[in-house]
């Protein structure tokens, strides 16, 4: 949906509340696109890509990662354990 600066400046509300039920707005300056009002929630990347089949969610819980202590009761890294075991 295109809305011209001028009119988004009279029923600026309006066009919130559109872009808050899920719809992009563009804004036009003389039927120029200058930019985009859309509500935060359909705004989530995630879901944008899973809605448009780019993306697959997954199928399986991910299982908890191992911990470890280290040193001081400190849990391990696993990034820092590859770095440290590719260093050697």
């Amino acid at each position: 949906m295109e809305v011209a600066v001028s009119a988004l400046r009279a029923d600026l509300r309006q066009w919130i509340d559109a872009a808050r039920s899920g719809e992009d707005v563009v804004i036009t300056e003389r039927g120029i696109p200058v930019a985009r009002l859309s509500g935060v929630a359909s705004a989530d990347l995630l879901a944008r890509l899973v809605r448009d089949g780019l993306l697959t969610p997954p199928t399986t819980q991910r299982p908890p990662a191992e911990v470890e202590a280290h040193g001081a009761g400190r849990p391990a890294s696993a990034v820092s354990d590859l770095v440290r075991r590719l260093r050697r």
